[in-house]
């Protein structure tokens, strides 16, 4: 395990080292498997080890790390159930937070949105294809910000983050940038209409389809494995020429 040092402001320490090796685990440069030592980390970081325990802490109920016996940690690794899981979760949380939101949402914080749409059809036009998700990300945390309700944003913010180390794996199945545009810009038209019932049918819409896509990738994935391997003696077989002589039935 290989940390970059980083410079940390005493008084966020805590958030600092947080923010660091979250950012590291998201962005695969400490990929699934990987031991986390309180020690080696300290060394690496040149802080103490209060800061990293309480980060490692952090990460471990978002699900980013597995705590280990004495005080070491491994990135965490997810199977393809785990991210429909995600997914399916992610669904009713969003549904939830437009159904939130609607009733309660003013004209400034409608505008909050629409910049942020703004910022994808820009990042779209120009290729910018991390920025345009990264807007999209941020489009879909101020929903539930503007819910209300700060549990359901910690929730989503942590079901994000798992699903955010499979961005490369489930952006084919979510469309172009401008399908996801065009659907932003659905969900932002019946929210500003304050139709909850719309939006929350365009929201849970939005999300299901790379729910389909991975469901129909695990049914492909259970069918091969069943499929049994041939015996040995019949791989023979199969394998001899057509006129070869047949093995004697009194061998």
């Amino acid at each position: 395990m290989r940390i970059v040092s980083v410079a940390f402001d005493n008084l966020t320490l805590t958030q600092r080292v947080y923010e660091h090796l979250r950012d590291e685990i998201l962005a695969d440069r400490l990929p699934p498997g990987t031991e986390l030592s309180e020690v080696a980390l300290s060394k690496e970081l040149a802080i103490s080890r209060g800061p990293i325990r309480e980060a490692m802490g952090r990460l471990s109920a978002e699900g980013l790390i597995t705590m280990r016996p004495r005080r070491r940690a491994e990135v965490r690794s997810l199977t393809l159930q785990d991210l429909i899981d995600a997914y399916q979760l992610l669904e009713v949380l969003e549904v939830l937070a437009v159904r939130l939101l609607v009733p309660r949402i003013t004209d400034a914080e409608v505008s909050m949105l629409e910049q942020l749409n703004d910022k994808m059809a820009a990042h779209a036009a120009a290729g910018e294809t991390r920025e345009f998700y990264d807007a999209g990300i941020s489009f879909h945390e101020l929903v539930c910000e503007l819910s209300g309700n700060a549990k359901l944003r910690e929730t989503h913010r942590r079901i994000e983050a798992e699903i955010g180390r499979f961005q490369s794996r489930t952006t084919a199945m979510r469309g172009t940038p401008d399908d996801m545009l065009s659907e932003h810009s659905a969900i932002l038209a019946a929210i500003r209409l304050r139709d909850a019932n719309r939006a929350a049918e365009l929201s849970s819409d939005h999300i299901r389809m790379p729910v389909e896509g991975l469901q129909e990738t695990l049914r492909e994935e259970a069918a091969a494995a069943a499929v049994p391997a041939e015996p040995a003696d019949v791989v023979a077989v199969l394998a001899e020429p057509a006129d070869a002589a047949p093995a004697s039935a009194t061998a």
